[in-house]
């Protein structure tokens, strides 16, 4: 007789299918563009294309997420900053998408402050997060003739985003400053070590610091060299550009 294991999450979701199946003919109201998913599809990533620039940004947006993103993650010895690596345009590009709308997410009240233990909690998408976030900082800042980040020294900029960690700057009551930084980072870290198919990890440096082989898809040869480096470079879900045909 065959065995099959059930955990607890396969008992809920089993729940939910249950209790979701008489609104069936009203699926629509759990995202904001209907079913997330269609029967017998696949998706696959496609290149993203980033000689446009920034297409959700606008300048003084850009420039926020560009100082945010440089002192997130900085350059050093060990490897290359966020900015260096492309975050900031993977993460316009994530923004201006299905991401960033929450076409995938239930986005329907009510909206609490999150306990720590919940999921997104913000009335906002992402790119709504981000637009409203971006704009209550500047107003925080620039506030008395004050400057705006991107134009402030780099303590300073630390300074701030510290205080915004830890709840201390005040954004007024439509944004959660510490909400907003813990999605920021989130991102930021996202697009640090994503496929570079999508825009960030630049020349797979993320990937080369850490010795992370990427989408190769044989390791075997590799599973049991304890304590030993990696010794191939990464490949992407697209490849390496080595591959590529010449002439």
């Amino acid at each position: 007789m065959r065995h099959v294991q059930v955990d607890r999450r396969s008992v809920l979701g089993f729940s939910v299918l249950a209790f979701a199946a008489p609104l069936a003919s009203s699926a629509a109201q759990f995202t904001a563009t209907g079913l997330a998913w269609s029967p017998n599809t696949a998706a696959w990533p496609t290149a993203t294309d980033l000689r446009a620039g920034y297409v959700f940004f606008t300048a003084d947006e850009a420039a926020f997420i560009e100082a945010a993103c440089a002192r997130l993650v900085p350059a050093d010895a060990t490897g290359p900053s966020a900015v260096e690596a492309g975050v900031p345009l993977f993460l316009d590009r994530q923004l201006a998408g299905d991401y960033g709308k929450g076409s995938r997410w239930y986005m329907q009240g009510p909206f609490g402050k999150s306990t720590g233990t919940q999921g997104y909690q913000s009335r906002y998408p992402p790119a709504g997060l981000h637009r409203a976030a971006i704009k209550a900082i500047g107003g925080h800042l620039t506030q008395n003739g004050g400057q705006p980040f991107h134009k402030r020294a780099a303590a300073d900029q630390d300074a701030f985003l510290k205080d915004l960690e830890a709840g201390k700057a005040d954004l007024g009551g439509e944004v959660d400053g510490k909400a907003y930084f813990a999605l920021l980072l989130q991102n930021v870290m996202e697009g640090y070590f994503s496929d570079p198919i999508y825009g960030g990890n630049r020349g797979m440096g993320p990937w080369k610091m850490i010795g992370f082989s990427g989408a190769r898809y044989d390791q075997r040869a590799y599973v049991l060299s304890y304590g030993k480096p990696y010794p191939l470079p990464p490949v992407g879900i697209g490849g390496r550009p080595a591959w590529s045909a010449k002439g």
